[in-house]
């Protein structure tokens, strides 16, 4: 038999962690010393160790990796559990790598910091355009609290206007207004321009005013990458006397499967200073 500490050494766990799981009845000792209380391991109880040790590696919890090792979970339901594991691991990683394109972002802002391209922004006149739309909301103005709510809108969005039988006319705009109940928190409009009767109701189609005048940007790549386009056109509209009138609108010029092809033209409504 193995006291504590050699069995720990083979299994490469600590001392502390079989402690634990003796006491939660995870892996008990093959023998307690009555007089001295020290524990005692076999060689065989390696086996439920390593089980213990994969499961937890997994994700599971301690009461789902005792079920799984005492049997207690039949063929199908632990298949049920894994998948379930399998989709949170590939939602975790969606959303470091999420994380990575905007922490990328920042970095490329911070470096152009003092450099301020000129020859991209343009002011012009954005006329009218009639669009259907839905309404969410975000938590922030931040990309990564924008870009988990526009996605549904317009994945539901198409399958809406599919439903209607209407076809899209025109690339997709995206605007935004402070929602009515504050908190920083955004009214996120996902809107594409169509050719069909004014109507509100679980479908909104209405017109969307036009822009006298806006600065103008084209930002080529994902939108969770916007961040240094934004602040190029930010810069711009300061430096060059005008005054910003509200959020950009984002309009969809291409938008292929790879969304780092993907090209955004951002119109933020000015006026002179």
């Amino acid at each position: 038999m193995f006291t504590i500490g050699d069995f720990a050494r083979h299994g490469r766990v600590s001392v502390r962690m079989l402690r634990h799981y003796d006491a939660t009845g995870l892996l008990r000792p093959a023998h307690v010393d009555p007089a001295s209380g020290y524990r005692y391991y076999t060689a065989a109880q390696l086996a439920r160790l390593n089980r213990v040790i994969a499961l937890k590696d997994l994700g599971f919890t301690l009461q789902q990796v005792r079920d799984i090792v005492d049997e207690k979970v039949g063929a199908e339901e632990l298949r049920g559990m894994l998948r379930l594991r399998r989709a949170e691991l590939e939602a975790a990683v969606a959303a470091a790598e999420a994380r990575l394109v905007q922490v990328e972002a920042r970095l490329r802002a911070i470096e152009s910091e003092g450099h301020m391209p000129t020859d991209d922004v343009v002011i012009k006149r954005v006329p009218a355009v009639r669009v259907a739309e839905l309404t969410a909301t975000a938590a922030s103005f931040a990309p990564e609290a924008i870009g988990p709510v526009i996605g549904p809108l317009y994945d539901e969005l198409c399958r809406r206007l599919e439903a209607a039988g209407i076809t899209p006319s025109g690339p997709g705009v995206a605007y935004y207004e402070d929602a009515p109940e504050g908190g920083g928190r955004i009214s996120v409009h996902a809107a594409l321009q169509v050719s069909a009767p004014l109507q509100d109701g679980a479908l909104r189609i209405h017109d969307l005013p036009p822009l006298d005048q806006a600065a103008t940007i084209v930002h080529r790549g994902s939108m969770d990458a916007v961040v240094p386009t934004a602040q190029t056109l930010a810069r711009w509209i300061d430096a060059h006397g005008y005054r910003s009138g509200g959020y950009p609108r984002e309009v969809t010029l291409e938008c292929p499967e790879n969304r780092d092809e993907w090209v955004t033209e951002l119109q933020a409504p000015v006026s002179r200073a």
